[in-house]
């Protein structure tokens, strides 16, 4: 793709698009909604550990969900136009309104920029400590990951893996604005440690688009085999941190602990009888598969638990 003199590259021709469409994609929708489930998992559970009233604290919980869509939209929109070189030059992202010139840039700065001070002021209207997190989640997700680690190391997916996982500690701060217990801690790591063998799996898939924009994935720089041996590391790491949900619920520990153990179960098998690029898809699916249940698992058990515990207890 051809470049400019400031090295940025020169807009490509492309159809028109609705404005609501490049706004999508400028602020990345899927990722917004993705992230969601997490923040509303340690928001329940927080209201469940606490047996604190949902209905009273609705207002908060609208805040909580308008802060951090705010966030998150603002995280990926000043990830859009950073990594606009980058972008350009993979198949899978050189669409992007921000590659393309359907959004100009100092449009998606500002566009950025007015919903990080919105969403970091509604969080801040939940707890100080919620908007403390909000910012700290953007703030590695564009600094220390995008504009540093993702081109520079191996470990970027680690780094950026931190700010990955920041929903639902704001969740559960935007409630109860102390995050020390057992069930949130276990919450958050699960959250960072599963990103990476997510992360791998699309890495392996999009190997080329990766290598043709420079950016050293594990996969590209060190090979499957690394990966499927990091990869499984992660995941024995994943199942001994399942052991701190029994603080709050056996029942959630072994949903967890279950889940974890099919996912190792599937990466080993899966590896001695499938090609890589099976192999990673297969890891893929069930990395999605992993944490839509035992998030659901965690907001239904939570929201049974402030529905009909107390009947229960009587």
């Amino acid at each position: 793709m051809p470049s400019n003199s400031n090295n940025q590259p020169t807009p490509l021709a492309a159809p028109p698009q609705p404005l609501s469409t490049i706004l999508a994609q400028t602020v990345k929708t899927g990722i917004i909604k993705s992230n969601l489930l997490p923040m509303l998992a340690g928001l329940t559970l927080a209201l469940y550990t606490y047996q604190i009233d949902l209905v009273g604290k609705l207002p908060v919980i609208v805040l909580a969900l308008i802060g951090s869509i705010l966030v998150i939209g603002a995280a990926g929109t000043f990830n859009n136009l950073y990594d606009r070189d980058i972008d350009s030059v993979m198949a899978r992202t050189k669409n992007r309104p921000t590659v393309t010139g359907a959004i100009k840039p100092v449009t998606a700065l500002w566009l950025g920029i007015v919903m990080a001070v919105l969403g970091l002021t509604a969080l801040a209207f939940t707890t100080p400590l919620a908007a403390v997190l909000g910012f700290a989640g953007l703030f590695i997700y564009v600094v220390p990951y995008t504009m540093w680690s993702k081109r520079r190391t191996i470990y970027n997916t680690e780094i950026g893996s931190i700010s990955g996982a920041m929903p639902p500690l704001i969740g559960w701060a935007a409630i109860y604005p102390d995050i020390t217990h057992p069930a949130i801690l276990g919450l958050f790591v699960i959250t960072v440690l599963w990103q990476m063998p997510h992360f791998y799996a699309i890495a392996i898939r999009k190997h080329d688009d990766y290598k043709a924009a420079n950016v050293p994935m594990l996969p590209v720089v060190k090979g499957v085999k690394r990966t499927y041996i990091q990869t499984n590391v992660y995941l024995v790491v994943l199942i001994a941190v399942s052991f701190l949900f029994g603080t709050l619920s056996i029942g959630i520990m072994l949903v967890a602990l279950l889940l974890s153990v099919a996912w190792l179960v599937l990466s080993v098998y899966g590896y001695k009888k499938m090609e890589s690029e099976k192999w990673a898809k297969s890891m893929f699916i069930f990395s999605l598969i992993h944490m839509t249940l035992l998030f659901l698992t965690i907001i239904i058990y939570s929201l049974m638990g402030i529905f009909f515990g107390p009947f229960i207890s009587q």
